[in-house]
């Protein structure tokens, strides 16, 4: 007598989020290579007449701090394969987050296509609702333990990278469409201006500290595009000593926020 043993079937639910994360990360990295003139046509940086290249505003960081994408995208494209695993796919865990991490990449594409297209004030608004998204999304993981050392790298640190980064890219985002506009944001008013919007950043660093239990991902991602629009503004044009100064502090203050933030949740777990 022979016995066979049935697989568990994978709840529709369940399979419809994995295959839609899938297309997404997809769309994404196709968005991604469009705007970066993989497939012809100017570089986001030079679309929408420059207006978010390097030397645009005082609240562009330079050139370097956007190498941080090739992390996140490496994090996206592996979350996608590591929400496959049978240990991940009923995962409740993947559960709350999966259709807010497929949001994430389709947005993420959007903006890169309406920047190509020149509209700024749509980006903002695109740009808005993807921080809007992630910062949920990562609020979820932090309600939720990791259940290991890898996924807490590798889900909680990419999409604390994630949020992080985009927090300081809208601050940019906006700037460059006043800007666009033909908003005067140079000289001493424009300093003024850049140091208003640097500490409303250190504000949203300290809240995404709290909010997610310290992540540090979120924390660096916040420095490391600060501390390289200080560089900017120290080292290139529009040269601003003022607003170099401001984005040095803000970026100390914003990694101080989340590692204080990491030891106290380490020190006295819920």
């Amino acid at each position: 007598m022979t016995t066979s043993t049935a697989r568990p079937t994978l709840p529709r639910a369940d399979l419809a989020r994995l295959i839609t994360v899938t297309v997404s990360e997809v769309l994404c990295l196709l968005g991604t290579m469009l705007g970066v003139g993989v497939f012809g046509g100017p570089a986001v940086a030079e679309a929408a007449g420059g207006a978010l290249a390097a030397d645009a505003t005082l609240l562009a960081p330079a050139t370097t701090a956007f190498s941080i994408w090739s992390v996140i995208y490496l994090g996206l494209a592996v979350y996608t394969v590591v929400q496959w695993l049978p240990s991940r796919r009923t995962s409740d865990r993947h559960r709350r987050v999966g259709w807010l991490v497929a949001a994430s990449m389709l947005l993420n594409a959007g903006w890169l296509l309406v920047v190509r297209a020149g509209w700024l004030w749509v980006s903002v608004v695109v740009i808005a609702a993807l921080v809007v998204v992630l910062g949920l999304l990562v609020r979820r993981l932090a309600t939720s333990r990791a259940p290991g050392f890898v996924e807490n790298i590798l889900v909680d640190g990419t999409f604390g990278l994630y949020v992080g980064w985009v927090s300081v890219a809208v601050c940019a985002n906006v700037t460059a469409a006043l800007v666009a506009d033909g908003v005067q944001v140079s000289g001493a008013g424009g300093a003024a201006w850049a140091i208003a919007v640097l500490a409303v950043a250190v504000v949203v660093g300290v809240a995404l500290a709290l909010r997610t239990r310290g992540n540090l991902g979120a924390g660096l991602a916040m420095a490391w595009g600060i501390g390289w629009l200080a560089v900017a503004r120290a080292s290139g044009e529009p040269a601003s000593t003022a607003t170099a100064v401001a984005a040095a502090l803000a970026a100390v203050l914003v990694l101080a926020a989340a590692v204080v933030t990491r030891v106290r949740v380490s020190a006295h777990p819920a």
